[in-house]
């Protein structure tokens, strides 16, 4: 797939575009968006990703297609675990819910900046090294095996970072979050910084943990650095109304970490496959590709993945459904 500069810079224009629409959007109004609104955006981002990839199916055909959908279908549903770990954090530092938009928007750009890194890194390493997918592949199957035992174990706790607890200590703090800014002035004249910006440091650091399995997992899916990155693009830009959509309904989705775990070992698996198809590692094959090794198809990927959480979503909904029934019932007994 060959994508031309000028796509490129359309493409990263586009973006800062939305960006600077958000924020002014947020920094005139901060508030708390309601149900219609979060759905209104949501589906209005999910409908650009379902025109984005009809594009790239007429100018680069249904192969690179089916890549960009299932690669953004994968960042989609790994980023919706993300928001259980944002929700923790809103929690543990008291957020008030006007400013939380203000908070995702602020980490959905420093996660952005964050991956466009972490792809560039990756191509770059696939490109010289195709052995990488073996370490891609082994680490993938090593997440899903923790989040497998963090489903088992209901972890829902967020440990505070190096650099979260290095601001806290260091850095001036206000115990008010104040009109939503990043700073403020305290009764005595002195400049503070608001708790805002220890959030936003927990949000963009916690992301960036997020984006260690999410980047290898959608190369397992495509190696066209340009759909790696649009397919992370309409991943994250939704997730800020994604939030606020869901809110409850996230503690329903008991089964999702499950769900998440299959996909990821799936992947992991199909990576290490590729990376035999096409071994150049000495000591395996005498150097030689793994010719009986099988290509998994795209479409079976795109089957896969669907197939894997949807019934973990059911699954987890008719759970929850019997658990407040059964509970509703107790309490009447």
């Amino acid at each position: 797939m060959s994508v031309s500069a000028w796509v490129w810079i359309a493409t990263l224009v586009a973006l800062i575009a939305v960006l600077a629409v958000d924020l002014l959007i947020i920094g005139r109004r901060p508030h708390e968006p309601s149900v219609k609104e979060s759905g209104g955006w949501v589906a209005l981002y999910v409908g650009l990703a379902v025109v984005f990839g009809i594009g790239v199916w007429i100018t680069a055909g249904g192969r690179y297609a089916g890549e960009f959908y299932t690669g953004w279908l994968t960042e989609y549903s790994l980023s919706v675990d993300n928001l259980f770990v944002f929700v923790i954090i809103m929690a543990r530092f008291s957020v008030p819910r006007q400013f939380q938009q203000k908070v995702l928007l602020i980490g959905i750009v420093l996660a952005l900046l964050m991956r466009g890194l972490f792809i560039a890194a990756g191509a770059a390493l696939i490109a010289q090294f195709s052995w990488v997918f073996y370490i891609f592949g082994a680490f993938l199957v090593y997440t899903a095996i923790n989040l497998l035992k963090e489903g088992e174990n209901d972890e829902d706790d967020f440990n505070e970072n190096v650099l979260i607890r290095w601001a806290k200590k260091v850095l001036p703090v206000s115990n008010s979050f104040g009109d939503g800014r990043m700073m403020t002035v305290s009764s005595v004249g002195k400049r503070m910084f608001t708790p805002l910006l220890i959030v936003t440091i927990a949000i963009g650091t916690t992301d960036l943990l997020f984006a260690l399995d999410s980047i290898p997992a959608i190369f397992g899916i495509t190696k066209e650095p340009y759909l790696v990155f649009t397919a992370n693009i309409f991943a994250l830009m939704g997730l800020r109304q994604l939030y606020f959509l869901l809110g409850g309904l996230l503690e329903r989705l008991v089964y999702l970490n499950y769900g998440l775990a299959a996909v990821l070992a799936f992947i992991g698996v199909k990576l290490f496959l590729e990376a035999l198809h096409t071994n150049t590692l000495p000591f395996i094959n005498g150097g030689e590709g793994v010719h009986w090794a099988p290509e998994i198809p795209i479409w079976l990927s795109l089957l896969v993945i669907i197939g894997t959480l949807g019934v973990a979503t059911v699954a987890s909904l008719v759970k929850s459904s019997r658990d407040a029934k059964r509970a509703l019932v107790d309490a009447k007994s």
